[in-house]
């Protein structure tokens, strides 16, 4: 008998021939696949950091002419700049790459190692090139926001996103006016027993999430809702318009509760006072 996570019986019928040859050669298929990834990102790098290592080779030379310390202070802030050269390059490299390539993410329900679950490992793949290197740079910034939108990301006028952990951005829709606080992790998708799952992730307009929540795939926040800060929103939950969830896993906390909340904080900074 196989093992659980092997199993192909809850996986939908397989779309084509590639398809099935990646189901029976799994193990080998994912490896070529990260293979390929790497390729390409070394690719992508190397376009980015192009800019800046041909303005390294016009600053090197020309600081050897300097006298006493003025090299090594020429060359730092040279160094520093070329860092940021590159960045703000693999913002641009990176979307064209993911508009080129076969990225378009769809929702999807099935096994781990199938022709579905490719784009979603590609889109996320660039995508970490930029979250893991540069984006905390710009989070904040017009370039962050515009580096979103640009890897399909929903974002509406005025939203505030605070944070870098970002996966799926593909499948992710913020409303106009939104927050998303410090920290805040947000991702299309979830997995578990056999299953992976791909599912969009929906923020209304002027909802707020607290510090270091955390917005699993398959959630639908309403309009001026409030999720505390450090929830967990487990797939499926549904937050109405207005309301208030907090909590792991995170429910939802009626007026007369948080408002006793509130009374019981107000009531310690007093005491301590």
């Amino acid at each position: 008998m196989k093992p659980f996570a092997e199993d192909q019986s809850r996986n939908p019928p397989p779309t084509n021939w590639l398809d099935r040859v990646l189901r029976r050669f799994s193990r080998i298929a994912y490896g070529i696949a990260v293979l390929l990834l790497y390729t390409l990102a070394s690719t992508a790098l190397g376009f980015a950091l192009a800019p800046a290592l041909w303005f390294w080779s016009i600053i090197q030379p020309w600081s050897r002419t300097l006298a006493g310390p003025l090299p090594f202070i020429v060359l730092g802030f040279a160094l520093a700049l070329c860092f940021f050269m590159f960045g703000l390059t693999l913002l641009v490299v990176i979307p064209m790459y993911n508009w080129v390539l076969p990225t378009r993410v769809k929702p999807f329900k099935g096994g781990y190692y199938t022709l579905a679950a490719l784009p979603w490992f590609l889109h996320n793949g660039l995508f970490y090139l930029v979250r893991f290197t540069f984006l905390p740079f710009v989070t904040l910034t017009p370039f962050g926001v515009w580096f979103l939108k640009a890897m399909g990301m929903k974002v509406g006028r005025h939203a505030f996103i605070n944070t870098e952990y970002i996966s799926d951005p593909q499948l992710i829709s913020v409303g106009d006016d939104a927050a998303l606080g410090g920290s805040v992790r947000i991702f299309a998708h979830y997995g578990g027993g056999g299953n992976f799952v791909i599912a969009p992730v929906v923020v209304g307009k002027r909802a707020t999430l607290g510090l270091g929540c955390c917005v699993m795939g398959d959630v639908v926040i309403g309009d001026d809702a409030t999720i505390l800060p450090q929830s967990v929103l487990l797939p499926g939950s549904r937050v109405g318009a207005g309301e208030t969830w907090g909590g792991v896993p995170g429910r939802r906390i009626e007026r007369t509760e948080m408002d006793r909340i509130k009374s019981e904080i107000r009531g310690m900074s007093e005491t301590t006072g």
